[in-house]
């Protein structure tokens, strides 16, 4: 590539968590080694996640001169980054693209929020390495399922009231519950021994439907959650009594805050996030994997975005044949362009770059007065101000993260 190039194409990396797919069935692989020929697929091993953005841990490369894209971006920022990146997010690129396929569930957890990562980072750079912080947004690319934020407050307090066996996490003297009740709930199952997590989840597994009322798929969850990670990890109680679950279709979109609990469970997405790699883990992951415990249940948010399972959902807006994710958050939008046979679409300039990936079919692309060929797992990256043209001859689906 020259200093003048605003469009160019990626390669990206693929990590190997043991929650993702497995060898040929993981979409992560799929799409990594259609963009670079030479990785070797292993069918006994899990590939988890395809990172396309700059940051070092699993960092994206110019597919052309194997460059590193946060060297490049930042030798010339003017062109690639623009001022409002410049001026407002940091100097870098403010966002964190990837694929994820899962086939069993993500640790529990929670981002930090800024002040947090930034004392965490201080304290621990090794384990917290930026001090930033996390909301996040996933879109559906297949079946997705997920825990995320809280079930109604109401709804909680009749289970635990309902199951004698759950009384013993609620603080004496509740009547009503509030979110401090729920925060201190959380933080007793997640801090309770594995004798009574295993005796919990026994009376749950024998819990009546008239007692579990509308929350029955506890029954069908129990017993996927204990083949994963056994019958003694605080998580499942977490996930399965205080926490939404969610089923969602290809298009659907969840957003989740700096300090929103969540845990992804199946199905292959989009995510995207807020340019940082903090977490904290509590469950589905073993003990010496977890934080504090204390930390984190301090942490929780118990924002109105997290409080039903409707608020946890991101909408869409419609323009053209792109939808239009709006997170609650500067650092980016996410587009997903949608094209049957012989349909093309414009995507109009951005003041801030964006990252593309065709998670779907092929194309041209006419962008910067260049043609650019598109096949299912190619990456381009897309500097401010660059308008693009897409056209497809069989159908394409594209998402691409930007700064709005």
């Amino acid at each position: 590539m020259t200093r003048t190039d605003r469009v160019f194409q990626l390669v990206g990396s693929c990590n190997n968590y043991p929650w993702g797919k497995q060898g040929e069935k993981s979409l992560a692989v799929q799409l990594h080694k259609k963009t670079d020929p030479s990785f070797e697929i292993k069918n006994d091993e899990f590939y988890s996640e395809l990172w396309f953005g700059d940051y070092p841990d699993f960092p994206a490369r110019v597919l052309e001169t194997g460059e590193l894209l946060q060297d490049v971006l930042q030798k010339h920022k003017d062109e690639l980054l623009g001022k409002k990146v410049i001026e407002d997010l940091g100097g870098q690129l403010p966002f964190l693209p990837k694929i994820l396929s899962i086939a069993k569930a993500l640790p529990l957890q929670i981002h930090p929020n800024k002040e947090l990562a930034a004392k965490l980072h201080k304290e621990d750079p090794e384990n917290f390495t930026d001090p930033n912080h996390k909301p996040e947004i996933a879109v559906a690319l297949s079946k997705f399922e997920v825990f995320a934020g809280w079930k109604p407050l109401e709804e909680v307090q009749l289970l635990f009231k309902r199951l004698g066996v759950l009384r013993q996490f609620v603080p004496a003297g509740i009547e009503d519950w509030s979110e401090l009740t729920l925060r201190e709930v959380t933080r007793s199952l997640l801090q309770a021994d594995e004798k009574t997590v295993k005796s919990v989840e026994e009376a749950l597994a024998k819990a009546s439907k008239e007692e579990l009322g509308k929350q029955t798929y506890i029954l069908d969850l129990l017993p996927r959650l204990q083949d994963q990670y056994g019958a003694t990890d605080n998580g499942s109680l977490v996930a399965l009594l205080c926490m939404n679950f969610l089923v969602l279709d290809a298009g659907d979109a969840i957003y989740i805050p700096a300090d929103g609990i969540h845990a992804y469970l199946s199905g292959d997405i989009v995510e995207c996030m807020a340019r940082s790699n903090n977490v904290l883990n509590a469950g589905f992951c073993p003990p010496a994997d977890r934080n504090n415990i204390d930390i984190f249940a301090d942490t929780l948010t118990f924002k109105p975005s997290t409080r039903s399972k409707d608020s946890v959902i991101l909408p869409s807006q419609d323009q053209g044949k792109v939808k239009i994710y709006k997170p609650p958050m500067s650092e980016f939008d996410m587009l997903r362009l949608s094209l049957f046979q012989g349909e093309g679409e414009d995507i109009e300039a951005h003041r801030g770059p964006g990252v593309m990936i065709i998670t779907h079919g092929n194309g041209t692309m006419l962008a910067d007065g260049k043609t650019f060929r598109l096949e299912e797992g190619s990456i381009f990256f897309v500097a401010p101000g660059v308008k693009v043209r897409i056209d497809s001859p069989g159908g394409l689906e594209a998402h691409m993260a930007v700064v709005a």
